[in-house]
């Protein structure tokens, strides 16, 4: 058993198992999934589990060198966060119909509990050298 970080068996095999430029989107639980993407749906109820320890225990496990968020985000917390647990990386912000079309390419999708609109990022897998 790991003494700390990712607890979940099936995210950590994802995430080890990305290669350069795979992408990997943490979600609230209105993001729609394309046929055929996986989906580690973590959602228990309302709210839980919370969108930003979700994406902090992701970042924690993964060499993240884009991601994408939704130009539609307005909410004051959620732009906070992108911006705190995102500094360092390149952070596009596109239309949330052009964010929905990107995840037809991702490896998985994680689904959280979150209930603040637009709470979505799709994180394209960097290299650690």
């Amino acid at each position: 058993m790991r003494s700390d970080g990712l607890w979940h068996p099936r995210l950590l095999e994802i995430i080890t198992s990305l290669g350069h430029g795979d992408l990997l989107v943490v979600a609230d639980p209105g993001l729609p999934v394309p046929p055929g993407v996986e989906v580690v749906d973590l959602v228990w109820r309302r709210g839980e589990p919370a969108f930003l320890p979700v994406l902090e225990t992701v970042l924690d496990e993964l060499v993240v060198e884009h991601a994408t968020v939704a130009h539609e985000a307005a909410d004051p917390g959620l732009l906070m966060t992108f911006d705190q647990q995102l500094a360092g990386t390149t952070l596009e912000r596109v239309p949330h119909a052009r964010l929905k079309k990107l995840t037809r390419r991702a490896r998985a999708v994680v689904r959280t509990g979150e209930t603040t609109p637009y709470a979505n990022v799709v994180l394209r897998a960097g290299v650690p050298f």
